[in-house]
């Protein structure tokens, strides 16, 4: 089928699955205008009704389709569509991040010299595997102010989450936490409700904080536990887990804070927290996939599962964790400083090319290479989808990336309608990106949004109504 009809065909399904939509709408609510059903979440009916959602994501598939061809990365032969990707600009840095070429040179030692395995201390190689271990702590403790013996490897952040909530299984108790955490730190907590502990989940602001003072309110004489995430892996919000902690203290309460998002990117120093567990994980600091560490405090009661870890220790792996570690030990104040350069100058140069946007949680207190946006009018994945052979980004957490039907719960939390926050593309911004590539995303972006908002259906169908 030649290219043009192609197109043809699919302007006029469009045109088509547009009618139905709208037709659908009317049946549950006939006085709905084209405009209208750009804002479902108006409409407390159309969000349960299960055909207008599964019509709705038919129109967004066939316009995110049209799109490609427009934009000529479909080539169109006899009877099939190829598609030629090339390597994306990468700004999926919450992610996961690409390894360091300098931690790939530490862990390929690990390959073909140190292949030992660390507990078989009869011989040479074994002793050297565990040498490599035991540097590679030591630089991970080093990262966050910590001693060596209170860094236990994990699988990676989740894992680490796991053991630190876990921890309490045997003591039933009040667990005090927050809406916006992650999905491994809530799934978890929903196993400890089921076991007859209590979980009480704070709720944020507008701009993705805690208020303290709900926090100290919600502490009673069963709290047992306080879990906070540092940094928010979707708004880049940093909460002030020192305030929290020292609150904390003063009830002889624990505290632990998934530190993920924050360790590596913005200064952390276990003891200045006043926390007394952290969960961070490797590959979001530029080092390797499958490692993580669970900080511990030294003089708390520990389970032994918080003691040591059953199995052969990821030798490559930990050695590449602790080069990740050493890397941004060195380079983080520079690196701040010229990612959150970048990030500023993405921002103001989408706000200058494409109107009605709007910045999801403050400027201030956020990680520097975040931003999360709203394109107003526009579906994120349809965006999504638009951009994904040139621009890697996401709406939200990789946890949940393959269902994204529903809103995000971050954004829902801090009080976003469900348009907006389906609308909504989250940017991580990272150590290898350069000014060139955010003056092309930019360009890329606005052109794209600019395509999606001329087919919306009010645009289509209605144009007395834009």
């Amino acid at each position: 089928m030649p290219p043009a009809s192609v197109k043809s065909l699919l302007e006029t399904m469009i045109h088509h699955q547009e009618a139905k939509v709208l037709r659908i709408a009317r049946d549950v609510i006939p006085t709905l205008t084209p405009e209208d059903i750009r804002n479902p979440d108006d409409f407390p009916a159309l969000l349960g009704h299960t055909q207008f959602n599964f019509e709705d994501g038919i129109l967004a598939g066939l316009k995110s389709a049209l799109m490609a061809i427009r934009q000529q990365k479909v080539t169109v032969t006899s009877g099939d569509c190829h598609f030629f990707p090339r390597r994306p600009i990468y700004l999926d840095n919450h992610a996961t991040t690409a390894v360091d070429e300098r931690v790939v040179g530490e862990m390929l030692s690990c390959f073909t010299e140190q292949y030992g395995n660390a507990a078989s201390a009869t011989h040479v190689l074994g002793r050297g595997a565990a040498g490599v271990v035991e540097t590679a702590r030591a630089r991970v403790a080093g990262l966050i102010g910590a001693y060596p013996d209170e860094i236990l490897f994990t699988s990676g952040a989740t894992e680490s989450n796991a053991l630190a909530l876990g921890s309490l299984a045997g003591r039933k108790g009040h667990i005090i936490s927050v809406l916006t955490e992650h999905k491994s730190v809530l799934d978890t907590l929903k196993k400890l409700e089921l076991a007859g502990n209590r979980v009480t989940y704070l709720p944020v602001d507008p701009d993705g904080k805690i208020k303290l003072n709900e926090m100290r309110a919600a502490i009673n004489s069963q709290t047992v536990l306080i879990s906070v995430m540092m940094a928010n892996n979707e708004t880049g919000v940093i909460q002030p887990i020192a305030n929290i902690a020292a609150i904390a203290k003063e009830k002889g309460v624990l505290v632990h804070t998934d530190a993920t998002q924050a360790v590596g990117r913005v200064r952390v120093d276990a003891r200045e927290l006043g926390a007394d567990m952290i969960s961070f994980s490797a590959h979001k600091m530029y080092g390797p996939k499958g490692i993580g560490a669970l900080w511990v405090r030294r003089g708390i009661a520990k389970t032994p599962d918080l003691v040591s870890r059953p199995g052969t220790l990821n030798v490559p792996a930990i050695a590449g964790f602790g080069k990740a570690a050493e890397i941004s030990f060195k380079e983080l104040p520079q690196e701040i400083t010229r990612i959150t350069a970048l990030r500023n100058r993405l921002w103001q140069g989408l706000r200058e090319a494409i109107p009605r946007l709007e910045l999801n949680a403050s400027m201030e207190e956020r990680l520097s290479g975040n931003l999360n946006i709203s394109f107003t009018g526009v579906d994120a994945q349809s965006l999504l989808l638009a951009l994904s052979d040139e621009i890697a980004l996401s709406a939200g957490s990789a946890c949940l990336s393959a269902s994204r039907t529903q809103p995000s719960h971050v954004l829902v939390a801090m009080g976003m309608t469900r348009a907006r926050a389906l609308s909504s593309i989250r940017f991580g911004l990272g150590r290898f990106n350069t000014g060139e590539e955010i003056e092309y995303v930019v360009d890329k972006i606005a052109e794209i949004v600019k395509k999606l908002r001329s087919l919306s259906p009010s645009n289509i169908l209605f144009p007395k109504f834009v």
